[in-house]
């Protein structure tokens, strides 16, 4: 059998080419020749050779990299999650490496004055409240109102393009965790959600998409033979990603979503939380496709830092029947149904601003009625008719069978 450099067995290419893989091959695009170019990624942005875009874009022979953008957790996935940071200089590229989330969440007027395209190459995990994908909306509404053209290398949603899962973001929810009225769970690439929202919210951008090849509907991410990088420090493999459409709701209340433990968002619990008690509870409700079993463990950062904490740990038992938002909503409503004296709502961080969870969720529903049974039924019911109704508004901009 033949073996690589390095004594490695040969591998089969993989089946799925992004757009970063494409145009590493050499595709041309009108929206890059002869123009300057800034790149919004970090690590996530590689070819299936291990290559960065960033190298890619520099090595293109009609086009200059002129600047990067870095969204939150830097250019190279350096930073935990909320850390905010400055503008810096990329010694390897020798451009400046502008900050979208840190003073500004889009790119002002002066970090586009030597640009002409910004390319966008950031593996997204087409969940609302994942920022890359409100940065993704703030590039495109700069690009529009300074007279930019944006380039989009479409990358797979790591769970597939079937499944829409939440209730729509309400007006007046906006925020860098939903910049746009959609569900918690797109079922949409990042290209394809670029070419709605340009369309929908009027945006004008002059953009383009550079479609993947081969990739399906049916496809996870580990169907397609690309590597797996992580797109944040808490979001170690697609098993995390699964669950996080609705474990994230957690970061709007005072129990660990599971930061500073080896399973984030995949465990979550408090020191007064009985895990064996609130497994029970959650389990009565016979969740499609999920186990949450007891787990104790002590958080090493973020919340509870240092302590024991009594919790549950998901396991998915079966991945086309799991509803990530679903199983969220059951578990906010038994710890807040269990532990009354305990529970909280994270306060607003200043006077006339939203509870965090209220924008992680949409509105102000969850957080009003959760706890109550009648509540738990009439918001579940809302967010399937909302998300049976975001199916049939992306249709026109899909791009894959």
């Amino acid at each position: 059998m033949n073996r690589a450099a390095g004594g490695r067995k040969d591998e089969p290419r993989p089946c799925v080419r992004s757009g970063a893989d494409r145009l590493a091959a050499g595709l041309g695009h009108p929206l890059l020749d002869g123009r300057r170019l800034g790149l919004v990624t970090n690590p996530t942005g590689i070819t299936a050779d291990f290559r960065s875009t960033a190298s890619v874009c520099a090595e293109l022979p009609s086009s200059r990299l002129t600047a990067l953008f870095a969204c939150e957790h830097g250019i190279r996935g350096q930073h935990q999650a909320g850390v905010r940071f400055e503008d810096e200089r990329d010694e390897w590229f020798g451009v400046p490496v502008y900050s979208l989330y840190g003073r500004h969440t889009r790119p002002q007027s002066y970090m586009l004055d030597e640009v002409d395209t910004v390319v966008f190459d950031v593996q997204d995990l087409g969940i609302r409240f994942y920022t890359y994908l409100s940065t993704l909306l703030y590039v495109m509404e700069a690009c529009a109102e300074n007279g930019k053209s944006l380039l989009v290398l479409d990358r797979p949603n790591p769970l597939g393009g079937f499944v829409c899962e939440g209730g729509l973001l309400k007006p007046g929810y906006e925020s860098m965790v939903g910049a746009w009225t959609m569900p918690i769970r797109t079922g949409m690439t990042i290209g394809e959600l670029a070419l709605m929202a340009n369309d929908k919210k009027g945006l004008g951008c002059d953009l383009g998409v550079i479609p993947m090849e081969r990739w399906e509907r049916s496809m996870e991410y580990g169907d397609t033979g690309l590597p797996w990088m992580l797109p944040s420090p808490n979001m170690p493999d697609v098993d995390t990603v699964r669950v996080y459409g609705g474990t994230c709701f957690f970061e709007g209340t005072n129990l660990s979503e599971g930061r500073g433990t080896t399973r984030p968002f995949e465990w979550i619990g408090a020191p007064w939380m009985d895990g064996e008690a609130f497994a029970e509870a959650v389990n009565r409700h016979e969740l499609p496709g999920v186990y949450a079993h007891p787990v104790y463990m002590t958080p090493s950062f973020s919340k509870h830092q240092g302590k024991l904490c009594g919790g549950v740990r998901l396991f998915v038992t079966d991945p086309d029947r799991f509803q990530s938002a679903l199983t969220g909503l059951v578990l906010l409503h038994e710890a807040q149904s269990l532990y009354p004296e305990h529970f909280e709502w994270l306060a607003p961080p200043k006077a006339g601003s939203r509870h965090f969870i209220d924008l992680l969720t949409g509105g102000d529903e969850v957080r009003s009625y959760v706890g109550q049974k009648a509540g738990l039924k009439r918001i579940a019911a809302d967010w399937l008719q909302d998300s049976e109704e975001w199916k049939e508004l992306r249709r026109p901009y899909l791009l894959y069978s």
